[in-house]
């Protein structure tokens, strides 16, 4: 992220404009370079003479929760939607999309993205029985 703001400033130091860097780094990251909105809100900011490329602290404490909070609630009901859980947890829906990276949602339900031993046994099993 912050190798990304630093690659911002040298074309903001360069005089290139924000949609010019947008359009470079998509060609050399693809789906990893931000958005275009993202450059031109730090194109603004160099702009104005802030340089620095670091986090900033923000103001109010970010509501947090344990995994435990988002675990139980999908072994209650694994058919909850993205959407469903942010109003349940009450945070916003990135968040709740960052700790669910491991899960995902298939045909309405959310299972882990990588399967446990046991699920890699059980469809061992199933293949060879439909072999026979």
């Amino acid at each position: 992220k912050q190798h990304l703001r630093e690659v911002l400033l040298h074309y903001f130091i360069l005089k290139k404009s924000a949609a010019e860097t947008h359009r470079l780094l998509v060609d050399i990251y693809g789906e990893h370079a931000p958005p275009k909105t993202s450059c031109k809100e730090w194109f603004r900011r160099f702009n104005s003479g802030d340089f620095d490329v670091r986090d900033k602290e923000r103001e109010g404490v970010p509501k947090k929760f344990e995994d435990a909070e988002l675990q139980a609630l999908l072994e209650e009901d694994s058919c909850l939607s993205l959407d469903r859980l942010t109003k349940e947890l009450n945070v916003d829906r990135s968040t709740v999309g960052k700790h669910a990276m491991e899960m995902v949602q298939k045909e309405g339900n959310w299972v882990p993205y990588k399967l446990k031993e046991r699920d890699m046994e059980r469809r061992l099993v199933i293949c060879e029985m439909l072999r026979q």
